[in-house]
């Protein structure tokens, strides 16, 4: 286990070990747990009190929405839409990451905990999105309370292909860059990473670092010339780490998933993107020799 020392000497003084779960808020709850299950994630368990499903892969964990009070304030209840609406990061302390959050200028986001739910801690992120601080404690688990386990459902499913979580894309207005920036090392002291650096098969806008070194986030600006184009703030797309990447989209064609035609095998072998889905949704696949569970 790592120390609170070395914690703060490695410029980590929030103790960031990862990402606990990724929450999509979504109004086509069946439709959208039928595409990630052919990403290989597995249903394990339903919350107690609301219309909310957990799935999972090897250590990642992923959070379906269906509640109403999830969605957007900018969707549209006649079109169907699945967004990335809150992200959990694994620290240290999680009361300790929020204080300095919101000293730092952060705004809080108002507790709606109802019976047998714990009170997870949060901060407004991109969008309408939740940036949220959970710290575990020996083996407990934030789902034993909030979640009742599926019967029959495996509760450790393996991961495909070795995918992990590997980073998360955020699209930012034009100027806002400096903004995030500020933000992401201020709040949590991500480190930008030089202009020219790039994972995957988008190599654009700039990547910052989680101090833990386990995830990224990739900034992304409006394209030149995009003044009549729909553009928001928000997160865009979750991208997962793979040993190798030929492999990866091999195992999840032969589940369905389909992949945009990239320009060059050079690109295909530092990563893959999938088509945009009903509602908006892609993911990513980036090559990455980090074991599925290492923090």
């Amino acid at each position: 286990m790592i120390t609170t020392d070395q914690n703060a000497a490695s410029g980590n003084p929030l103790g960031i070990a990862g990402i606990e779960f990724i929450e999509y808020a979504t109004t086509e709850p069946l439709a959208f747990g039928a595409l990630i299950e052919q990403m290989g994630f597995v249903a394990i368990a339903r919350h107690r009190s609301r219309e909310v499903i957990l799935y999972r892969q090897g250590d990642m964990n992923i959070v379906v929405n269906a509640e109403r009070n999830a969605r957007p304030s900018s969707a549209r209840d006649d079109l169907p839409a699945s967004v990335i609406s809150a992200v959990a990061l694994r620290v240290r302390d999680a009361d300790v990451a929020y204080r300095h959050a919101v000293a730092m200028g952060a705004w809080a986001i108002p507790s709606r905990v109802g019976v047998m739910e714990l009170n997870i801690p949060g901060v407004h992120g991109a969008g309408d999105s939740i940036l949220y601080f959970v710290d575990r404690i020996g083996d407990f688990s934030i789902y034993d309370v909030d979640f009742k386990p599926i019967p029959g459902a495996p509760q450790q499913p393996p991961a495909l292909a070795g995918m992990h979580f590997f980073g998360i894309v955020q699209s930012v207005d034009e100027g806002r860059r400096p903004e995030w920036i500020d933000f992401y090392q201020q709040l949590m002291y991500f480190v930008v990473l030089p202009e020219d650096q790039f994972f995957g098969a988008v190599p654009k806008g700039i990547l910052l670092a989680s101090p833990c070194r386990s995830f990224y986030l990739q900034l992304i600006d409006p394209p030149p010339g995009a003044g009549g184009l729909q553009w928001e703030e928000q997160l865009m797309r979750i991208g997962f780490g793979v040993p190798d990447v030929a492999a990866a989209v091999s195992a999840l064609q032969e589940r369905g998933i389909a992949f945009m035609e990239r320009a060059s095998a050079q690109e295909s072998g530092k990563g893959a993107l999938t088509r945009l889905y009903r509602g908006g949704v892609s993911f990513e696949l980036v090559v990455s020799d980090r074991g599925a569970g290492a923090a």
